[in-house]
């Protein structure tokens, strides 16, 4: 890969076209004539980083495979070789006449093993990508350019017109097919002269679909709205080990309560209105993507899900488990959310009872959840309790995935225009605690009507408590805890005891936060870990809004439309 630049290409911008420019990829663009939206560019970088660390992860797992098997066969082998050299020495034994000599067919297997042996040290396992949703192609060719183990992309799209723009675009990028395909020296090469961007006109779930016999190693959707309608298709067309990549822009629907009727079609799961309604997006998503896989006899993990600007991305490992989706059960709940203090109660939909069987056996039995876990009020402030989900109730993140992604962004900043920002969210993504959702003390203080404590007494009390506490990517000033709301409660109770509330109206739900006496008396000052090892690097954890936010409009050009479905609200 080269690093970015932004000199001129070498060859001239007819007229009627601009040219668009994204590290070492060139794209020209026509007025209406494909979507693509400059604001992503972080989603593109941060989607390259992550294939890319995946993809060398994957590598080292096939190779270390294809070494225990090389290993096996060699010693297989030799013992094959010594069963013969025993009937030879015997045979020489019998007949004094002749001296011991090493049989050709030993020497000439040596020689087998020894070529094996090298061809297999220089293997590299190269992945084939489906971008099911790909407008003008920037993607697809950033990807073909800037990860080395790519075997191939498959760059779809319904738009005549945007499948005639990715054309140009693969053509002026050198990755299209080789001019004289037809020759017999084309055809002796096979598939290698198709090109490393491969151009396909089509529905994205027929597409998709027709990959269930012949898997991919990544899916990437990238729709304009929901990606609900090609979640089903895209699980089935992944490999094991695969990586399904996910963009959903409709959080007017994931992360609000006003249409949940909407919410629950696509997604399987209702919306909740609260602060941290954008981690519970991703949850919902997680969710329709987890009970799609379900339904195949696969399991999805989650290796990094972000809520980034106006959008969510995920990145997740799909694999086939029959055990593993019994489990699937125990990471699915729903969630009890008060109304005015936004305090959530988690109820999980099964549990896991280990029985002891015969011998040392354990044999697991898979039940529903007794509930529910809350009454009819919130038991905090005695408002009504809206629900939630079902939803994703597991970890969001693999921290040693993101751990990786983020030492490739730190070692290659001049390979992203966005490092810094990547590295930021990055580096709050690996710290963050696997548990369900965040609170921030500027909203909280809000309910008590009390001035808001620093994020470091807030932290430090609640530390101090006994409980873990990080920050979460999804909102400035954010923070995550193992404590219950009634342990965040109670920190804010005392802080009040030290801090007085004057003038709170008769009929103000925080007059009856106020009204309960916390369970003990929290501590402010500062604790030793309320100031993380990373949190000394002076680093840009939450980035300005960036120029022209926003999901942008959809393409009227004439030729059909990228999404499968016209008419989405």
């Amino acid at each position: 890969m080269s690093s970015i630049t932004t000199s001129p290409p070498p060859f001239p911008i007819p007229d009627g076209f601009r040219l668009h420019t994204e590290n070492n990829a060139h794209i020209l663009m026509a007025e209406n004539e494909a979507f693509l939206n400059p604001v992503q560019e972080f989603n593109r970088d941060l989607s390259v980083a992550c294939i890319r660390t995946w993809s060398e992860e994957l590598n080292k797992v096939k190779q270390a495979k294809r070494a225990q098997i090389r290993e096996k066969r060699a010693a297989k082998a030799k013992e094959g070789f010594a069963k013969k050299r025993q009937k030879v020495d015997e045979s020489d034994a019998n007949s004094e006449s002749l001296q011991p000599t090493r049989s050709v067919s030993e020497s000439k297997a040596d020689v087998q093993v020894e070529y094996s042996t090298k061809s297999e040290e220089n293997f590299n396992y190269k992945i084939t990508i489906l971008e099911a949703l790909s407008a003008t192609g920037l993607r697809s060719i950033r990807y073909a350019k800037e990860i080395p183990l790519v075997k191939h992309v498959l760059a779809n799209d319904l738009s005549t017109t945007a499948v005639a723009a990715m054309k140009r675009n693969v053509e002026l990028n050198s990755l299209g097919p080789e001019k004289g395909s037809e020759s017999s020296e084309s055809a002796r090469k096979g598939n290698l002269a198709l090109g490393k961007v491969r151009v396909n006109e089509g529905d994205a779930c027929a597409l998709m679909y027709s990959h269930r016999t012949d898997r991919v190693d990544v899916v990437d959707l990238d729709p304009y709205g929901t990606a609900a309608p090609f979640i089903d298709a895209a699980i089935q067309a992944v490999k094991d080990e695969g990586l399904l990549c996910i963009t959903c822009t409709d959080l007017s629907i994931l992360a609000t309560n006003n249409y949940p009727e909407k919410c629950f079609s696509n997604y399987g799961g209702l919306p909740l209105k609260a602060e941290y309604s954008h981690e519970a997006a991703l949850r919902l998503v997680l969710h329709a993507a987890s009970t799609s896989a379900s339904r195949y006899g696969r399991y999805i993990e989650p290796l990094l899900s972000l809520s980034i600007d106006f959008y969510v991305r995920l990145f997740v490992r799909v694999n086939s488990s029959p055990l593993q989706v019994k489990k699937a059960l125990t990471k699915t709940s729903s969630f009890f959310v008060c109304t005015s203090c936004q305090s959530f109660y988690e109820q999980p939909l099964g549990r896991v009872v280990e029985k002891q069987g015969a011998g040392e056996t354990v044999n697991t039995i898979y039940k529903t959840q007794p509930g529910p876990s809350v009454g009819s009020k919130c038991p905090e402030c005695e408002s009504s309790l809206h629900i939630a989900g079902p939803m994703w109730s597991g970890p969001i993140h693999d921290t040693d995935f993101v751990s990786q992604v983020l030492q490739h962004t730190e070692a290659n900043k001049n390979l992203y225009g966005t490092a810094t920002r990547m590295q930021g969210m990055l580096t709050v993504a690996k710290e963050e605690l696997h548990t369900p959702f965040y609170f921030t003390p500027t909203k909280v203080a809000g309910f008590f009507h009390c001035q808001t404590p620093s994020l470091e007494e807030t932290t430090s009390a609640l530390l101090h408590a006994g409980h873990q506490v990080s920050r979460s990517h999804a909102s400035p000033g954010s923070l995550k805890t193992t404590g219950t709301c009634e342990d965040v409660m109670d920190v804010f109770r005392s802080w009040v005891k030290k801090h007085p509330v004057k003038n709170v109206s008769d009929t103000s739900p925080a007059l009856r936060l106020l009204g309960k006496e916390p369970r003990t008396e929290a501590n402010f000052s500062k604790h030793s870990k309320s100031v993380t090892s990373s949190s000394k690097v002076k680093i840009v954890r939450y980035p300005e809004t960036p120029a022209n936010w926003g999901p942008g409009s959809r393409p009227m050009a004439s030729g059909g439309n990228k999404r499968k479905r016209k008419h989405d609200n």
